[in-house]
């Protein structure tokens, strides 16, 4: 009598319970047949440290809202396979931003929402496979980019989906506040953030004029000549702000927008990574060829959004956009700007009714601060240091604050 061997498992399902995402099972069935299997997060965390481990060709994480109180076991789930050279698809339904930021920094090497989109399990799985094409020497000749800084910073990009709704404010005060997080707390040991500030506005960048500093000339030879930019070049680029951020401003001319290409911008954001702890980058409000490149580098992308038509129409433009190119929108996060107050109640609802009809999530509601945000801005002075009780301030110090006790969770998981 002959008998068949089993399967072998190249792939696994790591759960709470595996019953929650019944449409999960039917996708790795399709894809796999019998050739994968299902573990618990505990049955995950012990077989990860035998040596069958290592035949897996990737695991998929499924988490949703009930699983963020096992975030710890969860990062320390992907830090393992991650050793183990295994790669992991993040599927994730009604998680918070703040936690799904945490996994998905962590290495996770694929993002899935859940319920899942028709074949895009499928298309992950292609996707893991195409990363598997081994990186080609560089050429002898070929100039090296020394990026000798040995950070990994957080990137966190700012577009404003129209004119005027505040992006250039969100993105200088958010950089300074991730800078001056630490300061002011009693018995804290730990060194501030470093943040840099990069303004990719060539046309009407605006860090300069809100942050009172000089534009010059080098940022154009800067950028014009990104593939021989050094450590040093780029450092000479910058300027600082209170010796807290440091800023790489517009340039001192109105440039074209396609005067840098998306080669350039990915040297720029790595070289920026590799010395900082933060990236905060304010975008222009154009969609231009080197959008899609800073959206695949960004950890988040915050688009800024006013309650009014226009800023309805574009977020459908963008969304469809980004659809056309199969570009990651769930790195999307909503700001809506000059908000409601908390006490109107019309106004809540009006919210509520914009994001159903959008189909998108407003995570962060800003509070108008009128005048005085116009005064700090043509002053050259974050809201910190000059309005600093204003509402629309303490929000921003919030949002930074959650992001730099996440950073720092994460390097103490690690």
């Amino acid at each position: 009598m002959m008998t068949t061997e089993p399967a072998p498992i190249q792939a696994c399902t790591v759960s709470r319970d595996v019953s929650n995402f019944d449409l999960l099972i039917e996708d790795m069935e399709t894809e796999l047949g019998e050739s994968w299997g299902d573990l618990t997060f505990d049955e995950a965390v012990i077989f990860l440290g035998q040596p069958d481990a290592s035949k897996l060709e990737f695991i998929a994480i499924a988490v949703d809202g009930e699983d963020e109180d096992e975030l710890t076991k969860i990062s320390g789930i992907i830090t393992e396979a991650k050793e183990r050279n295994i790669r992991v698809i993040l599927i994730a339904e009604e998680v918070s931003p703040i936690a799904l930021h945490q996994l998905l920094r962590l290495g996770a090497d694929d993002f899935v929402p859940y319920p899942l989109p028709e074949g895009a399990l499928h298309d992950a799985i292609e996707r893991l496979g195409q990363a598997d094409v081994p990186n080609l020497p560089v050429p002898s000749h070929a100039p090296a980019m020394a990026n000798t800084g040995g950070r990994d910073g957080v990137v966190l990009a700012v577009h404003g989906l129209s004119g005027g709704v505040g992006a250039t404010t969100f993105a200088v005060n958010l950089a300074w506040e991730l800078a001056t997080a630490h300061d002011g707390k009693k018995k804290e040991t730990r060194p501030s953030p470093r943040v840099c500030l990069l303004d990719l506005d060539l046309q009407f960048g605006s860090t300069a004029t809100y942050l009172d500093l000089p534009r010059r000339e080098l940022i154009y030879e800067l950028l014009s000549d990104t593939e021989h930019m050094d450590g040093e070049s780029f450092k000479q680029a910058l300027l600082s702000f209170n010796e807290k951020v440091d800023v790489l401003t517009a340039p001192a001319d109105m440039l074209p927008l396609d005067l840098i290409s998306g080669e350039d911008v990915e040297r720029l954001i790595e070289m920026a990574r590799s010395h900082f702890d933060f990236v905060v980058i304010d975008m222009p409000s154009t969609v231009v060829s080197w959008t899609e490149t800073v959206l695949n580098k960004a950890q988040l992308y915050f688009g800024l959004l006013e309650m009014d038509m226009r800023s309805a129409q574009n977020v459908l433009r963008l969304v469809r956009a980004l659809k056309a190119e199969g570009l990651p929108t769930e790195k999307l996060r909503y700001v809506l700007n000059r908000a409601p107050k908390f006490t109107d109640l019309n106004g809540k609802a009006r919210v509520k009714r914009l994001a159903e009809s959008l189909d998108i999530s407003v995570e962060l509601m800003m509070s108008d601060g009128g005048k005085l945000i116009t005064q700090a801005n043509d002053h050259g002075l974050p809201l910190a240091l000059s309005a600093p009780k204003v509402p629309l301030r303490k929000e921003i110090q919030k949002l930074a604050g959650s992001l730099v006790e996440l950073g720092e969770s994460i390097e103490v998981a690690a």
